[in-house]
């Protein structure tokens, strides 16, 4: 059997639904498995947000998170790095790790807990912990999120639910060449002009990286949309000087040299990064990949002739957003800070530098 038929299989045998681990009942839809988002923990503006993920599908996050919360003062530097986080924040999560997020139109045999059903605003989310009851035994098993600015979502405690096998085709898992026509791309900008959260998120989290593998040297971007993301806050945030480093964006259904930098999708499924020749290899989430490397952003100018009176157009003109482009501060930082790399003086210098000017910076 070849390498791929197997991880197939494999992947398709991954259909579960998760059960309370005090009675045994049956707590979601069947669901398999997807990669993490980038925009998970995004807190965007004040109006509802939909839901985080596709109907029949789940999550894992693998670092903690949820309440507990211990400041740094408390924590200190050793035992932080311990947990993966390698530059001072403001708190750490000494929640469980493993959390499973699922969509809440998923969930089944739960009811809110009264006294936990706390937020800031319009919804739920998770400062009380667990929110969520198994309606069975009572046992506490999941958290809603739904607040204002939250992207809609339950998160299964794991260590108060189990996955269970059972029959029936998972998703298949969509090869590379066959991305673009299973997922949609997300267009940058949204009515009446905002820029996608989608966008700030996984282009904040690229970024962090495409820092960390930058050596603080600078980094020649291509044009386009890749330049309309990145190229500020590159130019922002490196040192002047010529460009020692190369920028490319490549994957499935690009022909292009690859030798430096490769900006490549992150599979949706996996949340494996494309495979290719690059030295270095940065991901993006493939939805936003997609865009920049299919869409032709380019405007039309009119035409020398005016176009014919009889002629009728119905067709909206592209959406202009009403502002420069910028990545979500807060995912930045946080994927930042959780880079090994970060530990290198003039990264930590760049941290620092976004943290204490996080407004007044023109790139965020």
């Amino acid at each position: 059997m070849r390498q791929h038929d197997r991880i197939v299989e494999e992947w398709e045998a991954r259909l579960v639904v998760f059960v309370c681990a005090g009675c045994g009942a049956v707590l979601t839809a069947r669901v398999s498995q997807v990669a993490l988002p980038d925009h998970a923990d995004q807190k965007y503006g004040h109006d509802l947000l939909p839901a985080l993920l596709e109907p029949g599908t789940y999550t894992v996050r693998s670092e903690p998170s949820g309440p507990p919360w211990r400041v740094w003062d408390e924590v200190g530097a050793d035992e932080a790095e311990a947990r993966g986080v390698y530059l001072q924040v403001y708190s750490l999560s000494y929640g469980p790790p493993g959390m499973v997020g699922v969509t809440p139109g998923d969930v089944r045999g739960t009811a809110l807990i009264r006294e936990r059903c706390d937020g800031l605003c319009c919804g739920l989310d998770e400062r009380n912990g667990s929110n969520l009851a198994c309606v069975k035994c009572g046992l506490a098993v999941a958290t809603r999120i739904d607040d204002c600015g939250r992207w809609q979502v339950v998160w299964l405690d794991p260590r108060a639910v189990r996955p269970v096998s059972v029959e029936g085709r998972a998703r298949t898992l969509v090869g590379w060449e066959e991305l673009r026509a299973a997922y949609p791309d997300t267009p940058p900008v949204e009515q009446p002009g905002w820029w996608s959260p989608r966008w700030e998120a996984s282009v904040a989290a690229a970024l962090a990286h495409l820092l960390a593998v930058s050596g603080g040297q600078r980094i020649a971007v291509p044009d386009g949309p890749v330049a309309e993301a990145f190229r500020k806050a590159l130019d922002t945030l490196l040192p002047p000087g010529p460009s020692a480093r190369d920028l490319v964006l490549a994957g499935p259904g690009l022909s292009v040299a690859i030798a430096d930098i490769a900006l490549v999708p992150r599979h949706p499924q996996t949340g494996e990064s494309w495979p290719c020749g690059a030295r270095t290899v940065v991901p993006l989430a493939t939805d936003v990949w997609m865009y920049m490397a299919f869409n032709d952003d380019r405007r039309l100018v009119p035409a020398a002739e005016r176009m014919p009176d009889i002629v009728r157009r119905d067709d909206p003109p592209p959406l202009l957003p009403w502002r420069p482009f910028r990545p979500d501060v807060d995912v930045f930082l946080r994927t930042l800070a959780r880079l090994p790399a970060a530990r290198e003086p003039w990264l930590r210098a760049i941290y620092d530098q976004v943290e204490d000017h996080r407004y007044s910076l023109p790139c965020f």
